[in-house]
């Protein structure tokens, strides 16, 4: 079985520095460019995915469905499970507001923080029902940055840890009930994007 796992394209609130969590904010237009440039790249690669599938808000919604266009892949339907951590609060607030409203210690102090254990819980349920349903599957995921943090956490425990960037592209590979690495992190294609 092979997951690919992207990280959705940056929106408005990704350019403020505001936190999003579980806040329904559409892709930006560098977002959609981003998007633009990796199904772009994954059509050159020789054809690796069977589907995309993505959680049910609408940024990662949008970033899949360029893709599945893209490579002329079904898109299934968004699953709740592979949204970003619920952030209660702090959604919508920026480092500075988070520390003069809270503090150094806003994780703790704020409430309706989704704990790890959850993220985690509900990562591995969805894994698990995939790995039944198509165990030879090849299943391209569009996610959320914290949500894919916690997922290669869990799943490659040897990964360095690293901040996941906008469209940034990976892929795991389960063999011998041992997910690895076969790429991570991955940000090659947006290279143009980036300012002069």
């Amino acid at each position: 079985m092979i997951i690919g796992m992207v990280r959705h394209g940056n929106t408005d609130w990704n350019a403020l520095g505001k936190v999003q969590g579980q806040t329904d904010i559409p892709l930006n237009e560098l977002g959609k460019k981003q998007a633009n440039a990796l199904a772009e790249r994954l059509s050159q690669d020789e054809k690796l995915w069977d589907a995309v599938i993505s959680s049910d808000l609408q940024r990662a919604r949008q970033t899949a469905a360029v893709i599945a266009d893209k490579l002329d892949i079904p898109l299934l339907d968004g699953d709740p499970r592979l949204r970003e951590r619920n952030f209660g609060e702090v959604e919508g607030l920026t480092m500075p507001e988070r520390i003069e409203r809270w503090g150094e210690n806003w994780r703790e102090a704020a409430g309706g923080l989704e704990k790890d254990e959850e993220v985690r819980a509900r990562g591995l349920a969805f894994l698990e029902d995939w790995q039944k349903q198509k165990p030879d599957g090849r299943l391209l995921v569009v996610s959320h940055g914290g949500f894919l943090a916690q997922m290669f956490e869990m799943l490659c425990t040897d990964l360095e840890k690293q901040q996941l960037g906008n469209l940034s592209y990976s892929i795991l590979q389960l063999k011998d009930e041992q997910w690895t690495p076969l790429l991570y992190n991955c940000t090659r294609h947006l290279e143009e994007l980036a300012p002069k």
